[in-house]
């Protein structure tokens, strides 16, 4: 059994790598990398579309595993939501798309606002699909501080705390991360598939 992340994002990579007990290849890896269109309405949606089209190429030996991400304004209209990756256009990068948040609440005389991460989890195997759910909740405010993390992490303030993800430890944020709390959800799931895995094949060897 081979876990395969149907990503490129290295961030993501290294999120999911440091919570996880099990290794994980990215896509890349193992298969030339191709354009897969996210046009679900929610994070469960694109996920299990991006891990669908990674597993149909790639076939039962393995299991693969989708995130779809980002973070939602409730006072912007749940903005950027589903859009977070690309808020910004579609060759948005990071500090793009903070950014465009920021001129946001600008525009609305905000310094900050309630806000939430989700991450929705696709596993996809021949075993049947699955998804879980994490979310964290805070605040975003006006300003970027702070250098760790990725996408709008210097401007997310964990509920709780008084400094951005962008200014904590990586241990603090993997304690918090929607991402952690969704994989927590997910690494049953695939332990579960893994070992369904490996008796089937061994089944397959010995017809007994």
């Amino acid at each position: 059994m081979q876990l395969v992340l149907a990503s490129g994002n290295k961030g993501k990579l290294r999120e999911f790598e440091a919570m996880s007990e099990v290794p994980i290849l990215p896509f890349g890896d193992v298969m030339e990398p191709f354009e897969i269109v996210e046009d679900g309405e929610t994070f469960a949606a694109n996920a299990r579309i991006k891990a669908r089209a990674i597993y149909e190429q790639l076939g039962d030996a393995y299991i693969v595993i989708a995130d779809d991400s980002g973070i939602s304004v409730p006072m912007l209209g749940g903005a950027p939501g589903i859009y977070s990756a690309r808020y910004a256009g579609g060759d948005a990068t990071d500090t793009d798309n903070v950014r465009k948040l920021i001129d946001a609440l600008h525009a609305k005389s905000l310094t900050s606002a309630p806000a939430y991460y989700t991450a929705a989890i696709a596993i996809v195997s021949r075993w049947g699909e699955y998804v879980v759910h994490g979310w964290m909740y805070g605040e975003v405010v006006a300003e970027a501080q702070g250098d760790k993390g990725f996408g709008y992490d210097p401007m997310f303030v964990p509920e709780g705390y008084h400094r951005t993800l962008g200014e904590l430890d990586e241990a603090v944020k993997k304690k918090l991360s929607h991402r952690s709390k969704a994989l927590a959800l997910a690494m049953p799931i695939i332990e579960m598939l893994s070992t369904a895995t490996k008796t089937h094949h061994k089944d397959a060897h010995d017809p007994r």
